[in-house]
């Protein structure tokens, strides 16, 4: 018999005979002569309840032992429930015990703490909240997939070890085959790659070699910062969203991030109503509100200096003075996109002394053509720019940024032969999710979260 997933027979139409569904018990309570089971599969953030009544082979032996966390496989029938507040229920014909989980089952039927449950992330996917969340983590990533396809743009795997830092910022992990020494230099000529090499950060230099031969590309994949730092939006693991465009200025890159977040938003609401209803019950009682107008709205493109005046003009008080050169704080980014504007915003052409080597020189020669789409709650979510396609201007930034241009011949190559304008975004996943849940810390909407101090699972 095939296995029916409970998320299909919620759908159902008719009644159903000789189906087969496999879970977990969520709860059990008796009645004289017969037993309600609360089972979930994991497909669905509804449960199926099954009915057993004293008949069933086993029943005083199996079913009125069955626990919280016990695994099952039920045969019966898809049968209309005369219970309020579901259609469908299955009477059991046979029911098999995989396993009974004891009593000391560390998900009760009670509410546990976001801190509780992430020492037990092994177990935290089978509550409602998280079943939730990744279940929308799941829809996302295809959404993704589905944007960037009917756009016609091409998926591409960039290296996860790598000789270059993208950033520059230094904040890289190690990949060595060396003994740990305390010998300074170290000699990485002796190491498994014959030079010192990192877990990326960014797949975006090698997409950009991709865009100027491809066109359109994207790549989707996991980055590494070993940032000691403990925010709620910030992980040591996480994932990106990385498109480059070839021929496309900092105007095109800003309309296809906001028709991005648009057009994903928009999905999972459409994918996800059950899962999106529980975060705006329990987690963010505005969410749906607030993504409908992110879906609705035009984004407000506001060049950095504007922001700043803004800000300064607010009468607000604000922990951090904001003097140009200086980058947004969330408590700016909160205030222009919850209190100023209410919408998303997209602030653009940063200083160049805050941004990093490969980001285009506007004519002021004191700006570049960079941008980040701010979103409430989140914060930024979206960093990007038009990339500096000038040979000449490229190798100068590197050298005010003390980069070694002979590491990246390579990268200078691409403006050497056939250079055009192309511009670029990294998208962070997590952030999307944090945005698209109302969930509030970044440690909660990916499986196994890495921070400092922190590789449990």
């Amino acid at each position: 018999m095939k296995r029916s997933l409970i998320s299909d027979l919620m759908k159902s139409d008719i009644v159903q005979t000789g189906v087969l569904i496999q879970g977990w018990v969520r709860t059990r309570r008796d009645s004289k002569g017969f037993s309600f089971i609360e089972l979930n599969d994991g497909s669905s953030l509804k449960n199926m309840q099954v009915l057993a009544d004293e008949t069933l082979p086993g029943y005083n032996e199996v079913v009125l032992k069955l626990t919280t966390g016990s695994a099952l496989a039920v045969e019966g029938d898809l049968i209309n429930s005369p219970g309020a507040g579901q259609r469908w229920e299955i009477k059991a014909r046979n029911i098999r015990v995989y396993d009974i989980a004891p009593e000391s089952y560390p998900l009760q039927k009670k509410r546990h703490s976001d801190e509780y449950l992430r020492t037990i992330a092994h177990l935290r996917p089978r509550t409602n909240k998280y079943s939730a969340a990744f279940r929308i983590r799941s829809e996302l990533a295809y959404g993704i997939h589905k944007f960037f396809k009917e756009k016609s743009f091409t998926y591409i795997h960039t290296p996860i070890i790598t000789a270059s830092d993208c950033e520059g910022a230094g904040q890289m992990f190690r990949v060595t085959t060396l003994e740990p020494t305390m010998q300074k230099p170290v000699d990485f000529t002796q190491d498994f790659f014959g030079k010192q090499s990192s877990l990326t950060v960014s797949g975006q230099l090698e997409a950009e070699l991709f865009a100027l031969a491809l066109g359109n590309v994207y790549t989707f994949g996991p980055t590494f910062r070993a940032e000691n730092s403990n925010t709620r939006r910030h992980a040591a693991e996480f994932w990106m969203i990385e498109p480059e465009m070839a021929f496309c200025d900092l105007s095109d890159n800003m309309s296809l991030a906001e028709e991005l977040i648009k057009y994903v938003t928009a999905h999972v609401m459409e994918e996800c109503p059950d899962d999106i209803d529980l975060f705006a019950r329990f987690v963010e009682k505005d969410l749906t509100k607030q993504l409908e107008k992110i879906v609705g709205s035009e984004f407000v493109r506001l060049p950095y200096r504007d922001a700043l005046l803004l800000i300064e003009k607010s009468g607000q008080t604000f922990e951090f003075e904001v003097p140009f050169g200086q980058d947004l704080q969330s408590e700016h980014e909160q205030f222009l996109t919850e209190d100023y504007f209410k919408k998303p915003v997209i602030v653009y052409n940063y200083p160049a002394s805050i941004k990093p080597f490969y980001m285009r020189l506007n004519d002021d020669n004191e700006t570049v053509a960079a941008m980040d789409v701010l979103v409430g709650r989140v914060g930024e979510i979206i960093g990007g720019s038009q990339r500096e396609e000038r040979l000449d201007v490229l190798e100068r930034r590197m050298d005010e940024c003390g980069l070694e241009k002979d590491s990246y011949w390579w990268y200078l190559d691409s403006r050497r032969f056939g250079s055009v304008p192309h511009s670029g975004f990294g998208l962070g996943f997590e952030r999307l999710v944090m945005m698209v849940t109302g969930i509030a810390n970044i440690r909660d909407v990916i499986p196994f979260p890495r921070t400092p101090k922190n590789i449990e699972f």
